[in-house]
């Protein structure tokens, strides 16, 4: 395996907020260095979101593609499962439909993939009016002296320290585990099954992800100071530690389990054979003529 990735594809989850799911595809489409492509992992928003997309797609720099399920509740573990078996890229960024990628996101965490490993990211947080600033347009991004900002040095993008930061902190730590900023061998997602879908209703299916890498031999590796994202701020579904998924993930923590029982598998041969559609217009077309 190549120390750095030829091909990082994007999968940002979303449901139903397409104002957020607007900029951030917009942020993806400024990077410095492009993804492969973007896959959009839907939870079964509806037509405005769908329209946001396509909308999008009209003049994407990459191809952009969209998977949908059905809206039978939370079930982000099956979104993501499906959008990372569609994925042809060796890399895959997991990213949610509420981070505004900083312009070197991308290139940050293509430098920092090393096999044998997963890159965890951080969130630049914004209070309700830094989020509103974003949602209208005031800025495009909220940079260290803004106002509207949490956690307000997670802004500050110095390489000389993420590289450091990436150096000092390879461990199999639980702590602050979110898939909302990850960066993954797509080869590890499959040599562990991906996400346990199992996992339904809000929560622990990120960190029962990263528990079952643990148990492969995977270390986690954290990055601060590069791999930025903004969090668009919204009210928390559930408080921690309130998740019905406790138990599942108490049943990885008190094994050496590896593979998801019911994961990714399922849906890499149906993907192999019928790829998702590049949505931008003219190979939309080139595909009809096919």
């Amino acid at each position: 395996m190549s120390p750095h990735p030829d091909r990082c594809s994007v999968v940002i989850t979303t449901y139903n907020w397409p104002r957020a799911l607007r900029l951030a595809l917009a942020a993806l489409a400024r990077q410095h260095v492009l993804p492969h492509e973007v896959i959009v992992a839907d939870d079964g928003s509806g037509a405005e979101t769908r329209a946001v997309i396509h909308e999008a797609a009209r003049d994407y720099p990459v191809p952009l593609r969209h998977s949908w399920i059905e809206d039978r509740g939370f079930r982000v573990a099956l979104a993501r499962n499906r959008a990372i078996a569609a994925t042809s890229g060796d890399y895959v960024l997991l990213l949610d439909g509420d981070m505004v990628a900083h312009p070197m996101f991308v290139a940050d965490h293509q430098r920092a993939a090393r096999p044998g490993s997963f890159v965890q990211g951080m969130r630049v947080l914004t209070d309700p009016c830094g989020c509103q600033r974003l949602l209208d347009g005031d800025k495009q991004a909220l940079g260290f002296f803004d106002r509207g900002l949490a956690r307000r040095r997670h802004t500050l993008r110095v390489p000389p320290l993420a590289a450091l930061s990436l150096r000092a902190s390879r461990s199999q730590s639980r702590r602050a585990i979110k898939t909302c900023n990850q960066g993954w061998w797509r080869a590890d997602l499959v040599a562990i099954n991906g996400f346990d879908e199992r996992f339904e209703g809000w929560g622990r299916e990120d960190s029962d992800l990263a528990l079952r890498a643990f148990h492969a031999g995977l270390q986690r590796r954290s990055l601060r100071f590069a791999g930025l994202a903004t969090h668009l701020y919204h009210r928390e579904r559930h408080e921690a530690g309130e998740s019905p998924n406790e138990r599942l993930l108490a049943e990885t923590l008190a094994s050496d389990r590896v593979r998801s029982p019911a994961g990714l598998d399922r849906h890499l041969a149906e993907f192999a054979a019928h790829p998702l559609p590049d949505l931008r217009p003219a190979h939309r077309n080139r595909e009809r003529a096919a």
